[in-house]
């Protein structure tokens, strides 16, 4: 299932301050790729997904969920069960009894003091979570944030104005010399990186079996 764009057509249009309407085709396009590579540098949907089901490795006191914000209420809960072995043995394990939720990671307990955050079942290394989880969860933005919607808006508009990538063009007396960041069309800036700090996801911060 395709990811929603991750700004709209209309906030295309008023970002180039157009006063026409957009033609939906390129602008969809613009948006479509800018949105992608926003989503392949900070490695997150971004978007909201409910209940989307991962099975992630274990074997560590901290379980890091892949993708961020963790969204846990009552329409959404969060389903954490244990695989042990080969079994097909699945162990349920619950928030504040089994483990805690701080933002995407779960922890289990400590050495000491003793407590049924420890972790189940007990012939595991205490405080450890099994080898395989796997965990239900929602995540994502409902509403993008503002930073995200303005670097998809920056990257569909220099698609827009410079779709062939030129660094320069000349139509008779009139010539047009296109800025670096135009040039590097759907190429995030080093600003564009810096702002999307917050949002990425280190490629060693979660292992997926």
């Amino acid at each position: 299932m395709a990811l929603p764009l991750l700004a709209s057509v209309e906030e295309l249009k008023d970002y180039l301050q157009q006063t026409v309407p957009l033609a939906p085709g390129p602008a969809q396009l613009a948006l479509r790729l800018a949105s992608a590579a926003i989503r392949r540098h900070t490695k997150q949907t971004i978007s909201f997904v409910a209940g989307e089901t991962i099975t992630t490795m274990g074997g560590e006191r901290v379980l890091r969920l892949p993708q961020r914000p963790v969204v846990v209420d009552a329409d959404n809960p969060l389903t954490v069960v244990e695989l042990v072995d080969a079994s097909g043995l699945e162990i349920p394990a619950i928030e504040e009894r089994d483990f805690l939720r701080y933002g995407s990671e779960l922890h289990r307990g400590q050495a000491w003091p003793q407590s049924r955050l420890m972790g189940f079942p007990r012939r595991y290394p205490a405080g450890i979570w099994a080898d395989r989880v796997k965990v239900t969860y929602s995540h994502g933005y409902e509403e993008i944030p503002d930073e995200i919607v303005g670097i998809a808006l920056d990257l569909a508009a220099a698609s827009m104005s410079n779709p062939r990538r030129l660094r320069s063009e000349s139509s008779g007396a009139v010539s047009v010399t296109y800025t670096v960041e135009t040039f590097g069309t759907g190429s995030l800036t080093s600003d564009h990186r810096a702002m999307l700090r917050d949002f990425k996801r280190s490629t060693l911060s979660v292992r997926l079996s």
